[in-house]
């Protein structure tokens, strides 16, 4: 025999209610959604967590019980996907300045290898200087959140930025619409 629910569902307003019977005949609604508004709905009929879980697809009344503790607390949007899902950044805030400290001074030669960045030499450089388990599509991410990208000339430069020969010498010149552009 099953045991009975720890939560019961609380009484549902007729806004819910409406919102819950709408969002389960609708067609082009998330499918995450839909499914957990039929298991709501399946308890508001009297069927168990079980039977209940079977009706939305899911494989075990546990997920309807703690689906209906959260709607007890949140209401509606505890049908949507919870925040903060997803893998937590490796890298800390140190870290990632550290990055784009490297890709933004010049390397020297000798002891990085190389005359200008590539994702490959600025991963070897970093994992010299203390993160060993650096990849390049990190350093890469790093430095396109930093706002720089990759040119042509295979050098990281800030977007938006560019050297310009002038008659007194070279100016750091500056795109005031990058933030525009970019997006």
């Amino acid at each position: 025999m099953a045991s009975p629910p720890k939560e019961r569902l609380r009484s549902l307003s007729a806004a819910e209610q409406g919102a819950l019977d709408r969002l389960t005949r609708a067609g082009s609604a998330r499918v995450d959604r839909v499914r957990r508004a039929r298991a709501l709905m399946a308890v508001v009929a009297g069927q168990s967590l079980a039977a209940a879980a079977r009706t939305a697809g899911f494989r075990s009344g546990t997920t309807v019980a703690n689906l209906v503790a959260r709607f007890n607390r949140q209401g509606l949007p505890a049908l949507d996907i919870a925040p903060g899902r997803g893998r937590r950044l490796t890298y800390e805030r140190a870290a990632r300045t550290q990055i784009v400290a490297t890709a933004q001074r010049a390397p020297d030669r000798k002891v990085d290898g190389t005359g200008t960045w590539s994702l490959s030499s600025l991963e070897r450089t970093l994992r010299r200087e203390g993160l060993p388990h650096l990849g390049a599509t990190t350093v890469r991410r790093v430095l396109e959140d930093a706002g720089s990208s990759y040119q042509k000339t295979r050098t990281w430069c800030p977007t938006g930025t560019a050297q310009r020969t002038r008659k007194a010498g070279v100016v750091t010149v500056i795109d005031p619409r990058t933030e525009e552009k970019r997006d």
